[in-house]
């Protein structure tokens, strides 16, 4: 598959330029781009990453040398007794092997925020919520979402079947399968987008058939093959046309399902990430 689309990448920077979308046997050459935004947090760890962790931990506790408190914290001081009922968690949570050390320390910690509100904030640490404001609202065209996971554009083409694809297009005779890509990329979803194509090869490809009434519409080819270019964004935000594009979201390999036919998403599925 990859060989093929190679040769037919090669094969375009020979030809002789023009406007014409390039044909092969009966099918459209088109160039698709899967640009997707990496995750920005670590994903939550599953139970048994969280059990082994814990079990790690614990034994590295058995065998390391007692801290010495005195060389750390002031004799009295108020760091000295958080730690100290801190370490009286941690050695309930050694001596019950169904409780973790975090939860030991997370239910500690609790009861000293509550007894110490009036503490000035700059002795505080919290952390962050995971869930964002466009989580909350289920902004499907927010990029800053599902942070734990790879997030990929698809864009709503004006028809009633297969609407929803990745950005695509017909490669012109004389292109390279990556130039059409950005060059697909930048007329549907704007250029205000700062992308980065991974290399110059395809990842993937879809063949499908065109409806009788588009082909009979657009003698010349009956169907497509479509070449998949890999690409991430970094900043910016897609900015469709309103012609080619009327609408678009960021979503999961999870989510894609529900935009895409199964025969795509079949096509498509192997090389998107599972996070």
């Amino acid at each position: 598959m990859l060989g093929k689309g190679a040769l037919l990448s090669r094969s375009f920077a020979t030809a002789i330029p023009s406007r014409a979308p390039l044909v092969n046997n009966n099918f459209r050459i088109v160039s698709g781009v899967v640009l997707s935004r990496t995750p920005q947090i670590t994903r939550d760890s599953t139970p048994f990453e969280k059990a082994y962790f814990d079990y790690s931990e614990k034994l590295e506790r058995q065998t390391a040398a007692p801290l010495a408190s005195d060389f750390y914290f002031k004799k009295g001081s108020l760091a000295e007794r958080r730690w100290k009922e801190d370490e009286e968690a941690r050695k309930r949570a050694m001596a019950d092997p169904n409780l973790s050390l975090t939860d030991a320390v997370k239910e500690v910690q609790s009861i000293q925020q509550d007894e110490e509100s009036v503490t000035p904030l700059s002795n505080k640490f919290e952390t962050g919520s995971r869930l964002t404001e466009a989580d909350k609202k289920n902004d499907i065209k927010s990029l800053d979402r599902a942070l734990q996971r790879t997030l990929y554009l698809i864009v709503k083409k004006p028809r009633d079947q297969h609407s929803w694809q990745f950005p695509q297009g017909a490669v012109e005779d004389g292109e390279y399968l990556h130039d059409a890509a950005e060059r697909e990329l930048a007329e549907e979803c704007g250029k205000n987008m700062d992308v980065w194509f991974v290399g110059r090869q395809p990842v993937g490809h879809y063949t499908y058939k065109f409806p009788e009434d588009h082909v009979k519409k657009n003698p010349g080819a009956n169907g497509a093959k479509v070449f998949f270019m890999k690409a991430h964004v970094f900043a910016g935000q897609c900015k469709p046309d309103n012609k080619e594009v009327v609408d678009f979201a960021w979503v999961t390999k999870d989510e894609l399902p529900q935009y895409v036919s199964p025969e795509y998403f079949d096509a498509v599925k192997d090389i998107l990430s599972d996070l």
